[in-house]
Protein backbone atom coordinates (compact mmCIF):
# COMPACT_ATOMS: atom_id res chain seq x y z
CA UNK A 1 0.00 0.00 0.00
CA UNK A 2 1.30 3.14 -1.08
CA UNK A 3 2.01 6.31 2.46
CA UNK A 4 -1.08 8.13 1.03
CA UNK A 5 -2.89 5.33 0.69
CA UNK A 6 -2.23 4.32 4.48
CA UNK A 7 -2.62 7.27 5.58
CA UNK A 8 -6.54 7.91 4.53
CA UNK A 9 -7.38 4.15 5.01
CA UNK A 10 -5.82 4.95 8.73
CA UNK A 11 -7.47 8.47 9.38
CA UNK A 12 -11.47 6.95 9.03
CA UNK A 13 -10.30 3.79 11.35
CA UNK A 14 -9.16 6.23 13.95
CA UNK A 15 -12.66 8.67 13.69
CA UNK A 16 -14.73 5.34 14.14
CA UNK A 17 -12.59 4.43 17.43
CA UNK A 18 -13.61 7.79 18.26
CA UNK A 19 -17.19 7.58 17.79
CA UNK A 20 -16.66 3.40 20.09
CA UNK A 21 -15.46 5.24 22.80
CA UNK A 22 -17.91 8.37 23.20
CA UNK A 23 -20.82 5.81 22.50
CA UNK A 24 -19.24 3.51 24.86
CA UNK A 25 -19.01 5.72 27.55
CA UNK A 26 -22.55 6.84 26.68
CA UNK A 27 -24.03 3.44 27.33
CA UNK A 28 -22.29 2.78 30.82
CA UNK A 29 -23.12 6.37 32.19
CA UNK A 30 -27.18 5.23 31.13
CA UNK A 31 -27.06 1.69 32.00
CA UNK A 32 -25.14 2.43 35.52
CA UNK A 33 -26.94 5.57 36.71
CA UNK A 34 -29.75 6.32 34.45
CA UNK A 35 -28.90 9.85 33.30
CA UNK A 36 -28.50 11.98 30.73
CA UNK A 37 -24.77 11.85 29.30
CA UNK A 38 -22.91 15.02 29.52
CA UNK A 39 -20.82 16.17 26.50
CA UNK A 40 -18.33 13.55 26.29
CA UNK A 41 -15.20 15.04 24.89
CA UNK A 42 -12.07 13.24 23.98
CA UNK A 43 -8.92 14.92 23.49
CA UNK A 44 -5.28 14.62 23.20
CA UNK A 45 -3.44 13.37 26.28
CA UNK A 46 -0.09 15.74 26.70
CA UNK A 47 2.51 12.41 26.44
CA UNK A 48 2.06 9.59 24.26
CA UNK A 49 3.12 7.35 27.26
CA UNK A 50 -0.75 8.53 29.01
CA UNK A 51 -2.34 6.70 26.23
CA UNK A 52 -3.81 8.09 23.51
CA UNK A 53 -6.97 10.10 24.01
CA UNK A 54 -8.09 11.24 27.38
CA UNK A 55 -11.50 12.52 28.89
CA UNK A 56 -12.69 14.40 31.52
CA UNK A 57 -16.59 13.41 31.25
CA UNK A 58 -15.91 11.73 35.03
CA UNK A 59 -15.46 15.76 36.27
CA UNK A 60 -18.91 16.54 35.11
CA UNK A 61 -20.56 12.88 36.45
CA UNK A 62 -18.75 13.84 39.94
CA UNK A 63 -21.14 16.62 40.12
CA UNK A 64 -24.16 15.42 39.24
CA UNK A 65 -23.45 12.22 41.57
CA UNK A 66 -21.93 14.12 44.49
CA UNK A 67 -18.88 11.60 44.10
CA UNK A 68 -15.39 12.50 44.24
CA UNK A 69 -14.31 12.51 40.23
CA UNK A 70 -11.71 9.51 40.37
CA UNK A 71 -14.54 7.57 42.14
CA UNK A 72 -16.73 8.32 39.37
CA UNK A 73 -13.91 7.70 37.12
CA UNK A 74 -13.58 3.90 38.83
CA UNK A 75 -17.20 3.13 38.09
CA UNK A 76 -17.40 4.31 35.14
CA UNK A 77 -14.59 2.13 34.25
CA UNK A 78 -15.90 -1.01 35.41
CA UNK A 79 -19.12 -0.63 33.52
CA UNK A 80 -17.51 0.41 30.18
CA UNK A 81 -15.61 -3.23 30.25
CA UNK A 82 -13.52 -3.69 26.86
CA UNK A 83 -13.13 -1.79 23.75
CA UNK A 84 -12.66 -3.32 20.59
CA UNK A 85 -9.75 -1.59 19.26
CA UNK A 86 -8.42 -0.33 22.86
CA UNK A 87 -5.78 -2.20 24.74
CA UNK A 88 -6.96 -0.63 28.54
CA UNK A 89 -8.13 2.25 30.40
CA UNK A 90 -6.57 3.36 33.20
CA UNK A 91 -7.26 6.67 35.10
CA UNK A 92 -5.00 9.63 35.36
CA UNK A 93 -4.35 12.74 37.88
CA UNK A 94 -7.75 13.84 39.59
CA UNK A 95 -10.38 11.84 37.84
CA UNK A 96 -9.64 11.51 34.06
CA UNK A 97 -9.79 8.88 31.94
CA UNK A 98 -7.15 7.75 29.41
CA UNK A 99 -7.70 5.03 27.07
CA UNK A 100 -4.88 3.56 25.33
CA UNK A 101 -5.18 2.34 21.90
CA UNK A 102 -4.36 -0.97 20.70
CA UNK A 103 -1.59 -0.38 18.21
CA UNK A 104 -0.25 -3.58 16.72
CA UNK A 105 -4.49 -4.16 16.09
CA UNK A 106 -4.09 -0.98 14.32
CA UNK A 107 -1.20 -1.11 12.03
CA UNK A 108 -2.22 -4.98 11.21
CA UNK A 109 -5.42 -3.06 10.12
CA UNK A 110 -3.92 -0.51 7.82
CA UNK A 111 -1.91 -3.08 6.18
CA UNK A 112 -4.81 -4.64 4.53
CA UNK A 113 -6.36 -3.21 1.32
CA UNK A 114 -8.31 -0.57 1.91
CA UNK A 115 -12.25 -0.25 1.60
CA UNK A 116 -14.45 2.16 -0.20
CA UNK A 117 -15.19 5.36 1.97
CA UNK A 118 -18.88 5.19 3.30
CA UNK A 119 -21.15 7.12 2.07
CA UNK A 120 -22.12 10.18 3.52
CA UNK A 121 -25.56 11.61 4.51
CA UNK A 122 -24.82 15.11 2.60
CA UNK A 123 -22.54 17.75 2.46
CA UNK A 124 -20.47 18.82 5.20
CA UNK A 125 -19.59 22.78 5.09
CA UNK A 126 -16.22 23.59 7.06
CA UNK A 127 -15.34 27.11 7.44
CA UNK A 128 -12.67 28.30 8.40
CA UNK A 129 -9.08 30.53 8.75
CA UNK A 130 -11.53 33.54 8.24
CA UNK A 131 -8.95 36.30 8.86
CA UNK A 132 -10.55 39.84 9.28
CA UNK A 133 -9.08 41.47 5.87
CA UNK A 134 -7.17 44.29 7.40
CA UNK A 135 -3.41 42.83 7.98
CA UNK A 136 -1.34 40.12 7.14
CA UNK A 137 -2.22 36.72 9.00
CA UNK A 138 -0.20 36.04 12.32
CA UNK A 139 0.41 32.91 14.52
CA UNK A 140 -2.89 32.22 16.05
CA UNK A 141 -4.36 32.41 12.53
CA UNK A 142 -2.13 29.25 11.31
CA UNK A 143 -3.62 27.17 14.09
CA UNK A 144 -6.97 27.70 13.07
CA UNK A 145 -6.00 26.73 8.94
CA UNK A 146 -4.18 23.79 10.31
CA UNK A 147 -7.14 22.71 12.75
CA UNK A 148 -9.45 22.91 10.06
CA UNK A 149 -7.47 21.52 7.06
CA UNK A 150 -6.46 18.31 8.71
CA UNK A 151 -10.07 18.21 10.05
CA UNK A 152 -11.50 18.46 6.25
CA UNK A 153 -8.95 15.87 4.94
CA UNK A 154 -10.09 13.66 7.83
CA UNK A 155 -13.60 13.71 6.50
CA UNK A 156 -12.94 13.77 3.00
CA UNK A 157 -10.57 10.22 4.07
CA UNK A 158 -14.07 9.00 5.42
CA UNK A 159 -15.87 9.37 2.39
CA UNK A 160 -17.99 12.76 2.72
CA UNK A 161 -18.46 15.43 0.24
CA UNK A 162 -17.07 18.96 1.71
CA UNK A 163 -17.47 22.34 0.87
CA UNK A 164 -14.47 24.66 2.45
CA UNK A 165 -15.56 28.06 2.98
CA UNK A 166 -13.25 30.90 4.42
CA UNK A 167 -15.28 33.38 5.68
CA UNK A 168 -14.39 37.43 4.65
CA UNK A 169 -15.26 39.98 6.60
CA UNK A 170 -14.74 43.06 4.81
CA UNK A 171 -17.24 45.37 6.08
CA UNK A 172 -15.96 45.12 9.81
CA UNK A 173 -14.66 47.32 12.33
CA UNK A 174 -10.92 46.29 11.53
CA UNK A 175 -11.24 47.15 8.35
CA UNK A 176 -13.02 50.51 8.78
CA UNK A 177 -10.07 50.77 11.15
CA UNK A 178 -7.44 50.87 8.43
CA UNK A 179 -9.79 53.04 6.06
CA UNK A 180 -9.37 55.58 8.67
CA UNK A 181 -6.04 55.03 8.92
CA UNK A 182 -5.52 55.74 5.09
CA UNK A 183 -8.02 58.43 5.00
CA UNK A 184 -7.40 60.47 8.30
CA UNK A 185 -4.27 59.63 9.19
CA UNK A 186 -2.39 59.63 5.88
CA UNK A 187 -4.55 61.73 3.48
CA UNK A 188 -4.73 59.38 0.56
CA UNK A 189 -7.17 58.90 -1.96
CA UNK A 190 -8.38 55.21 -3.18
CA UNK A 191 -5.78 55.69 -5.91
CA UNK A 192 -3.33 56.40 -3.66
CA UNK A 193 -4.24 53.21 -2.18
CA UNK A 194 -4.17 51.05 -5.52
CA UNK A 195 -0.76 52.65 -6.48
CA UNK A 196 0.34 50.89 -2.68
CA UNK A 197 -1.04 47.73 -3.57
CA UNK A 198 0.87 47.34 -7.01
CA UNK A 199 3.78 48.76 -5.64
CA UNK A 200 6.42 45.57 -6.19
CA UNK A 201 8.39 47.09 -3.11
CA UNK A 202 5.63 46.79 -0.73
CA UNK A 203 4.13 43.86 0.86
CA UNK A 204 0.79 45.68 1.17
CA UNK A 205 -0.43 42.99 4.29
CA UNK A 206 2.64 44.45 6.12
CA UNK A 207 1.96 48.08 5.28
CA UNK A 208 -1.74 47.61 6.54
CA UNK A 209 -0.42 46.00 9.79
CA UNK A 210 1.66 48.59 10.97
CA UNK A 211 -1.04 51.26 9.77
CA UNK A 212 -3.52 49.26 12.02
CA UNK A 213 -1.39 49.26 14.90
CA UNK A 214 -0.94 53.37 14.32
CA UNK A 215 -4.82 53.61 14.21
CA UNK A 216 -5.36 52.50 17.73
CA UNK A 217 -3.35 55.57 19.25
CA UNK A 218 -5.05 57.71 17.13
CA UNK A 219 -8.31 56.73 18.16
CA UNK A 220 -7.12 57.83 21.91
CA UNK A 221 -6.59 61.38 21.18
CA UNK A 222 -10.16 62.17 21.55
CA UNK A 223 -13.34 61.57 21.02
CA UNK A 224 -13.78 62.73 17.50
CA UNK A 225 -11.08 60.30 16.40
CA UNK A 226 -12.94 57.34 17.85
CA UNK A 227 -16.66 58.76 16.05
CA UNK A 228 -14.72 58.38 12.58
CA UNK A 229 -14.99 54.79 13.17
CA UNK A 230 -18.52 54.83 12.85
CA UNK A 231 -19.18 57.03 10.55
CA UNK A 232 -16.40 54.68 8.39
CA UNK A 233 -18.02 51.43 9.10
CA UNK A 234 -21.24 52.92 7.97
CA UNK A 235 -20.23 54.37 4.75
CA UNK A 236 -18.29 50.87 3.86
CA UNK A 237 -21.77 49.37 4.42
CA UNK A 238 -23.86 51.24 2.69
CA UNK A 239 -21.54 50.90 -0.64
CA UNK A 240 -21.51 52.85 -3.88
CA UNK A 241 -18.97 55.64 -1.97
CA UNK A 242 -15.05 56.27 -2.04
CA UNK A 243 -15.15 55.07 1.68
CA UNK A 244 -16.65 51.84 0.16
CA UNK A 245 -14.54 51.86 -2.83
CA UNK A 246 -11.45 52.27 -0.57
CA UNK A 247 -12.53 49.35 1.37
CA UNK A 248 -12.95 46.68 -1.50
CA UNK A 249 -9.52 47.62 -2.98
CA UNK A 250 -7.62 47.15 0.42
CA UNK A 251 -9.70 44.27 1.62
CA UNK A 252 -9.43 42.04 -1.37
CA UNK A 253 -5.73 43.26 -1.92
CA UNK A 254 -4.74 41.26 1.43
CA UNK A 255 -7.23 38.25 0.83
CA UNK A 256 -5.02 37.88 -1.97
CA UNK A 257 -2.05 38.17 0.53
CA UNK A 258 -3.54 35.61 2.93
CA UNK A 259 -4.23 33.14 0.43
CA UNK A 260 -0.06 33.23 -0.81
CA UNK A 261 0.51 32.76 3.00
CA UNK A 262 -1.88 29.82 3.23
CA UNK A 263 -0.98 27.96 0.17
CA UNK A 264 2.55 27.59 1.70
CA UNK A 265 1.68 25.37 4.57
CA UNK A 266 -0.92 23.47 2.06
CA UNK A 267 -4.01 25.44 3.01
CA UNK A 268 -6.80 25.61 0.26
CA UNK A 269 -10.40 26.47 0.22
CA UNK A 270 -13.56 26.57 -2.62
CA UNK A 271 -15.43 29.33 -1.56
CA UNK A 272 -14.73 32.41 -0.17
CA UNK A 273 -18.19 34.25 0.86
CA UNK A 274 -17.68 37.96 1.46
CA UNK A 275 -19.84 40.15 4.19
CA UNK A 276 -20.26 42.66 1.74
CA UNK A 277 -22.51 40.59 -0.46
CA UNK A 278 -24.63 39.26 2.64
CA UNK A 279 -25.63 42.97 2.65
CA UNK A 280 -26.15 44.38 -0.86
CA UNK A 281 -27.81 40.99 -1.74
CA UNK A 282 -30.49 41.73 1.43
CA UNK A 283 -29.68 38.23 3.18
CA UNK A 284 -29.36 40.27 6.28
CA UNK A 285 -32.83 41.70 5.56
CA UNK A 286 -34.85 38.75 4.59
CA UNK A 287 -33.06 36.68 8.01
CA UNK A 288 -34.15 39.86 10.12
CA UNK A 289 -37.56 39.83 9.02
CA UNK A 290 -38.52 36.43 10.13
CA UNK A 291 -36.68 36.78 13.40
CA UNK A 292 -38.78 40.05 13.95
CA UNK A 293 -41.67 37.53 13.01
CA UNK A 294 -40.71 34.43 15.33
CA UNK A 295 -39.72 37.02 18.66
CA UNK A 296 -36.59 36.05 18.47
CA UNK A 297 -35.46 39.92 18.74
CA UNK A 298 -36.92 43.09 19.80
CA UNK A 299 -36.64 46.81 19.81
CA UNK A 300 -35.30 48.09 22.97
CA UNK A 301 -37.03 51.37 24.08
CA UNK A 302 -34.77 52.12 27.32
CA UNK A 303 -31.86 51.10 29.32
CA UNK A 304 -28.07 50.80 27.50
CA UNK A 305 -29.39 49.26 24.31
CA UNK A 306 -32.05 51.69 23.61
CA UNK A 307 -32.58 52.06 19.81
CA UNK A 308 -31.17 48.81 19.19
CA UNK A 309 -32.39 45.64 18.01
CA UNK A 310 -31.76 42.59 20.40
CA UNK A 311 -31.69 39.29 20.96
CA UNK A 312 -32.57 37.94 24.39
CA UNK A 313 -30.16 34.72 25.53
CA UNK A 314 -31.64 32.33 27.36
CA UNK A 315 -28.99 29.51 27.55
CA UNK A 316 -28.08 28.81 30.87
CA UNK A 317 -24.45 30.80 31.61
CA UNK A 318 -25.43 33.99 29.38
CA UNK A 319 -28.49 36.33 30.63
CA UNK A 320 -28.21 39.50 28.69
CA UNK A 321 -29.07 40.56 25.33
CA UNK A 322 -27.25 40.61 22.62
CA UNK A 323 -27.52 43.61 20.23
CA UNK A 324 -28.49 42.55 16.58
CA UNK A 325 -28.58 46.22 14.96
CA UNK A 326 -27.78 48.99 16.75
CA UNK A 327 -29.16 52.51 17.36
CA UNK A 328 -27.17 53.68 14.30
CA UNK A 329 -28.51 50.92 12.04
CA UNK A 330 -25.39 49.31 11.33
CA UNK A 331 -25.37 45.78 11.93
CA UNK A 332 -23.74 43.63 14.26
CA UNK A 333 -21.42 40.85 13.02
CA UNK A 334 -23.11 38.59 14.82
CA UNK A 335 -26.14 39.59 13.17
CA UNK A 336 -24.89 39.50 9.73
CA UNK A 337 -23.47 35.89 10.90
CA UNK A 338 -27.35 34.63 11.60
CA UNK A 339 -27.58 35.16 7.92
CA UNK A 340 -24.58 33.49 6.28
CA UNK A 341 -25.60 30.20 9.00
CA UNK A 342 -29.18 30.19 7.51
CA UNK A 343 -27.74 30.46 3.85
CA UNK A 344 -24.90 27.78 4.53
CA UNK A 345 -27.74 25.72 5.98
CA UNK A 346 -30.01 26.13 2.61
CA UNK A 347 -32.75 28.18 4.93
CA UNK A 348 -32.39 31.52 3.41
CA UNK A 349 -34.26 31.03 -0.08
CA UNK A 350 -31.28 33.28 -1.77
CA UNK A 351 -28.19 32.92 -3.29
CA UNK A 352 -24.69 34.82 -3.96
CA UNK A 353 -23.36 35.55 -7.48
CA UNK A 354 -20.05 33.81 -7.85
CA UNK A 355 -16.67 34.63 -10.00
CA UNK A 356 -13.35 32.94 -9.82
CA UNK A 357 -11.20 34.94 -7.63
CA UNK A 358 -8.63 36.98 -9.38
CA UNK A 359 -5.08 35.21 -9.94
CA UNK A 360 -7.04 31.63 -9.33
CA UNK A 361 -8.93 29.27 -10.83
CA UNK A 362 -9.43 27.06 -8.28
CA UNK A 363 -10.87 29.43 -5.50
CA UNK A 364 -14.53 30.92 -5.41
CA UNK A 365 -15.40 34.11 -4.41
CA UNK A 366 -18.86 35.66 -4.29
CA UNK A 367 -20.09 38.83 -5.74
CA UNK A 368 -23.31 41.08 -5.51
CA UNK A 369 -23.89 41.11 -9.24
CA UNK A 370 -22.64 39.78 -12.33
CA UNK A 371 -20.75 36.66 -11.71
CA UNK A 372 -20.19 33.45 -13.90
CA UNK A 373 -22.97 31.59 -15.43
CA UNK A 374 -21.41 28.15 -14.75
CA UNK A 375 -20.26 27.86 -10.99
CA UNK A 376 -20.10 24.48 -8.43
CA UNK A 377 -23.91 24.54 -6.12
CA UNK A 378 -22.22 26.18 -2.87
CA UNK A 379 -24.25 26.11 0.30
CA UNK A 380 -27.30 23.64 1.43
CA UNK A 381 -24.83 21.77 3.86
CA UNK A 382 -26.26 18.80 5.89
CA UNK A 383 -24.03 19.81 8.91
CA UNK A 384 -22.05 23.02 9.42
CA UNK A 385 -18.54 23.07 11.04
CA UNK A 386 -17.60 26.78 11.97
CA UNK A 387 -13.71 26.77 12.94
CA UNK A 388 -13.52 29.80 15.65
CA UNK A 389 -11.68 30.35 18.82
CA UNK A 390 -13.06 30.12 21.70
CA UNK A 391 -13.23 33.64 22.45
CA UNK A 392 -15.84 33.61 20.18
CA UNK A 393 -18.23 31.13 22.03
CA UNK A 394 -20.29 33.67 23.38
CA UNK A 395 -21.49 35.21 19.70
CA UNK A 396 -21.30 31.27 18.33
CA UNK A 397 -24.35 30.57 20.89
CA UNK A 398 -26.22 34.02 19.72
CA UNK A 399 -26.12 32.65 15.90
CA UNK A 400 -27.15 28.75 16.87
CA UNK A 401 -30.34 30.53 19.30
CA UNK A 402 -30.74 32.87 16.21
CA UNK A 403 -31.23 29.41 14.25
CA UNK A 404 -33.11 27.69 16.39
CA UNK A 405 -35.91 30.94 17.04
CA UNK A 406 -36.53 29.99 13.83
CA UNK A 407 -37.72 26.44 14.35
CA UNK A 408 -35.26 24.76 13.17
CA UNK A 409 -34.18 21.89 15.48
CA UNK A 410 -32.16 19.44 13.32
CA UNK A 411 -29.76 22.24 12.15
CA UNK A 412 -29.30 23.54 15.21
CA UNK A 413 -28.03 20.28 16.42
CA UNK A 414 -25.63 19.94 12.83
CA UNK A 415 -24.41 23.73 13.55
CA UNK A 416 -20.54 23.05 15.82
CA UNK A 417 -18.91 25.69 17.29
CA UNK A 418 -15.29 24.11 16.32
CA UNK A 419 -13.48 26.11 18.95
CA UNK A 420 -9.59 26.14 19.95
CA UNK A 421 -7.74 28.01 22.06
CA UNK A 422 -5.09 30.59 21.19
CA UNK A 423 -1.35 30.58 20.72
CA UNK A 424 0.98 32.42 22.47
CA UNK A 425 5.08 32.58 22.29
CA UNK A 426 7.85 31.22 24.35
CA UNK A 427 9.94 33.68 25.91
CA UNK A 428 12.61 32.87 23.97
CA UNK A 429 11.13 32.20 20.34
CA UNK A 430 9.52 35.96 21.01
CA UNK A 431 12.78 36.95 21.40
CA UNK A 432 13.84 35.27 18.26
CA UNK A 433 11.51 36.97 16.45
CA UNK A 434 12.60 40.57 17.37
CA UNK A 435 10.00 41.06 19.77
CA UNK A 436 11.04 43.11 23.19
CA UNK A 437 10.54 40.87 26.29
CA UNK A 438 10.46 42.41 29.91
CA UNK A 439 12.53 41.07 31.97
CA UNK A 440 10.02 40.02 34.32
CA UNK A 441 8.40 38.19 31.33
CA UNK A 442 11.47 36.12 30.33
CA UNK A 443 10.86 33.26 33.49
CA UNK A 444 6.90 32.09 32.14
CA UNK A 445 5.95 29.38 30.03
CA UNK A 446 4.71 31.71 27.72
CA UNK A 447 3.83 35.91 26.44
CA UNK A 448 0.65 37.33 24.64
CA UNK A 449 1.08 39.59 22.06
CA UNK A 450 -0.83 41.88 20.58
CA UNK A 451 -1.55 42.33 16.66
CA UNK A 452 -3.83 45.51 17.62
CA UNK A 453 -0.52 47.29 19.37
CA UNK A 454 1.67 45.69 16.71
CA UNK A 455 3.29 43.13 19.14
CA UNK A 456 1.99 39.92 16.73
CA UNK A 457 4.13 36.79 15.00
CA UNK A 458 2.93 37.50 11.61
CA UNK A 459 2.62 34.16 9.82
CA UNK A 460 4.78 34.78 6.87
CA UNK A 461 7.92 35.79 9.31
CA UNK A 462 7.22 32.35 11.08
CA UNK A 463 7.45 30.27 8.39
CA UNK A 464 10.41 32.54 6.83
CA UNK A 465 12.32 31.77 10.07
CA UNK A 466 11.55 27.73 9.85
CA UNK A 467 12.34 27.35 6.56
CA UNK A 468 15.77 28.96 7.25
CA UNK A 469 16.64 27.10 10.55
CA UNK A 470 15.29 23.93 8.54
CA UNK A 471 17.49 24.86 5.90
CA UNK A 472 20.74 25.04 7.93
CA UNK A 473 19.64 21.39 9.89
CA UNK A 474 19.34 20.23 5.80
CA UNK A 475 23.08 21.24 5.19
CA UNK A 476 24.57 20.33 8.15
CA UNK A 477 23.06 16.67 7.97
CA UNK A 478 23.73 16.41 3.96
CA UNK A 479 26.24 18.28 2.51
CA UNK A 480 26.29 16.93 -0.51
CA UNK A 481 22.92 18.87 -1.35
CA UNK A 482 22.32 20.81 -4.22
CA UNK A 483 21.01 24.29 -3.15
CA UNK A 484 17.53 23.97 -4.61
CA UNK A 485 16.98 19.82 -3.43
CA UNK A 486 18.14 21.45 0.02
CA UNK A 487 15.07 24.46 0.05
CA UNK A 488 12.79 22.00 -1.24
CA UNK A 489 13.60 19.66 1.91
CA UNK A 490 13.77 22.31 3.96
CA UNK A 491 9.90 23.88 2.55
CA UNK A 492 8.59 20.60 3.72
CA UNK A 493 10.07 20.13 7.07
CA UNK A 494 9.28 23.30 7.73
CA UNK A 495 6.03 22.67 7.26
CA UNK A 496 5.93 19.36 9.04
CA UNK A 497 6.83 21.17 11.99
CA UNK A 498 4.76 24.13 12.08
CA UNK A 499 1.65 22.18 11.34
CA UNK A 500 2.24 18.95 13.79
CA UNK A 501 2.88 21.40 16.68
CA UNK A 502 -0.04 23.57 16.00
CA UNK A 503 -2.31 20.32 15.99
CA UNK A 504 -0.65 17.70 18.44
CA UNK A 505 -1.98 19.60 21.78
CA UNK A 506 -5.31 19.19 22.62
CA UNK A 507 -7.31 22.10 20.98
CA UNK A 508 -8.52 23.27 24.10
CA UNK A 509 -5.43 23.90 25.42
CA UNK A 510 -3.39 27.38 25.15
CA UNK A 511 0.23 26.43 23.56
CA UNK A 512 3.32 28.15 23.13
CA UNK A 513 5.54 28.63 20.16
CA UNK A 514 8.38 27.27 20.24
CA UNK A 515 11.23 26.88 17.52
CA UNK A 516 13.35 24.23 18.94
CA UNK A 517 11.18 22.20 20.19
CA UNK A 518 8.72 22.53 16.77
CA UNK A 519 12.09 21.45 14.37
CA UNK A 520 13.68 19.18 16.82
CA UNK A 521 14.70 15.94 14.85
CA UNK A 522 13.93 13.78 18.21
CA UNK A 523 10.52 12.99 20.47
CA UNK A 524 6.87 14.11 19.19
CA UNK A 525 7.61 15.95 16.48
CA UNK A 526 6.74 16.92 12.59
CA UNK A 527 10.50 16.69 11.39
CA UNK A 528 10.73 13.10 13.68
CA UNK A 529 7.75 11.58 12.10
CA UNK A 530 8.73 12.67 8.54
CA UNK A 531 12.14 10.92 9.02
CA UNK A 532 9.96 8.12 10.49
CA UNK A 533 7.71 7.73 7.79
CA UNK A 534 10.71 7.93 5.14
CA UNK A 535 12.65 5.07 6.81
CA UNK A 536 9.55 3.43 7.46
CA UNK A 537 8.69 3.46 3.89
CA UNK A 538 12.56 2.32 2.47
CA UNK A 539 12.38 -0.69 5.06
CA UNK A 540 9.02 -2.14 3.09
CA UNK A 541 10.62 -1.52 -0.23
CA UNK A 542 13.60 -3.36 0.77
CA UNK A 543 11.21 -6.39 1.92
Amino acid sequence: MCEAAACYHFAPMVLELHTRIREAIRAAIQSRWAIEPPEIALNLTPRVEMGELATPVSFELAKRLKKAPRAAATELIETIGTIPGVARIEIAGAGFINFYFDRPALFRAVARPSPEPKAADGKIIVEHTNINPNKAAHIGHLRNAALGDTFVRVLKASGHEVEIQNYIDNTGVQVADVIVGFKYLEKKTVDDVRAITRDPAVKFDYYCWDLYARVGGFYETGEDAQKLRGQTLKEIEEGDNETAEMAEVVAMTIVGCHLDTMARINVHYDLLPRESDILHLKFWDRAFERLKESGAIFFETEGKNKGCWVMRIDTEGYDDDKIIVRSNGTVTYTGKDIAYQLWKLGLLDQDFFYRRMEGSHDVWVTTSSGGEASHPDFGHGHAVYNVIDVRQSYPQNVVRQGVAALGYTREVQNSVHFHYERVALTPACAEELGITIPPEDRGKAHVEVSGRKGQGVKADDLIDRLESLARKEVMERNQELAPAEADAIAGQLAVGALRYFLLKFTRTAIIAFDFKEALSFDGETGPYLQYAAVRGNKIVRNI
